[in-house]
């Protein structure tokens, strides 16, 4: 069972869902941020990954709506990529849930790293892949090969997601989306797809902490909601750095106290 909130929790959750919400609305890797504050005010590792999965769910349901007038692919490839989004999403979360809590614990800084390399090398693979497209013709890539790589990358979303948006844009890339805006975009709606179904299990398992879920989600919301309004004037690569302090912070944290 979670912990009761108190009001120093109540405080701490809500400003770092917020700063995580502007975060990720301007260079992403909020969830470096929400998961461990999750755990350090006492919420059970599986159950911090449920209730931050469930609050980033939240929280993104408006960006994604924001960017359904750029879903410009093939109606087969959308409806296809989504429900192989759907079951990996499902697979994943299943599988947390029959992860043990120690085994989940010990697996914690090896998934934090994973993604704090993800994220660092993120941009510059985005404009290699912008590079790539603008000078190249898209290869003509096995269909079954792009719904497996998606596959994959929506198990590893439901079981833990941080860094999914960057591993995506790798499938992305082969269906021969030119526009990093429509690759954005996709990216965004399949994300929310992996978070969404992802909860079904977490509902039925009882694990999700819905007092600091809900918190988050609130928070995360209004830091995604403000922040684009400042979005212009911060300085994204600034953000990046940011990020990737606390990334590799908090991976180094669990390494030495996991």
């Amino acid at each position: 069972m979670p912990p009761s909130l108190t009001l120093f929790h109540s405080l701490l959750l809500f400003s770092t869902a917020f700063i995580a919400g502007g975060l990720n609305a301007v260079a992403g890797g909020g969830s470096f941020i929400t998961f461990p504050t999750l755990i350090f005010t006492g919420v059970p590792p599986i159950a911090a990954n449920a209730t931050n999965n469930t609050a980033i769910w939240v929280a993104s349901l408006a960006s994604a709506g924001a960017y359904r007038q750029d879903l410009g692919i093939e109606r087969r490839d959308f409806l296809l990529l989504c429900g192989v989004s759907l079951v990996g999403g499902m697979i994943g979360s299943i599988a947390l849930l029959y992860t043990s809590p120690d085994v989940f614990k010990k697996l914690i800084p090896y998934l934090l790293l994973l993604a704090t390399v993800v994220f660092t090398f993120g941009e510059p693979f985005k404009k290699w892949l912008q590079r790539r497209n603008q000078n190249t013709s898209p290869e003509s890539v096995p269909l079954f090969n792009l719904v497996l790589a998606q596959l994959a990358i929506a198990i590893y979303g439901g079981f833990f997601g941080a860094g999914l948006g960057i591993l995506m844009l790798a499938t992305l890339t082969f269906l021969g989306i030119k526009s990093i805006h429509k690759m954005n975009a996709f990216k965004t709606f399949l994300g929310s797809c992996i978070n969404g179904i992802a909860i079904v299990p977490f509902l039925f398992a009882g694990v999700i902490a819905w007092h600091q879920a809900i918190l988050m989600a609130v928070g995360g919301s209004l830091g995604g909601y403000l922040s684009a309004h400042y979005a212009l004037k911060l300085e994204p690569h600034l953000i990046r750095k940011f990020v990737m302090i606390v990334a590799f912070s908090m991976t180094a944290y669990f390494f030495i106290h996991g």
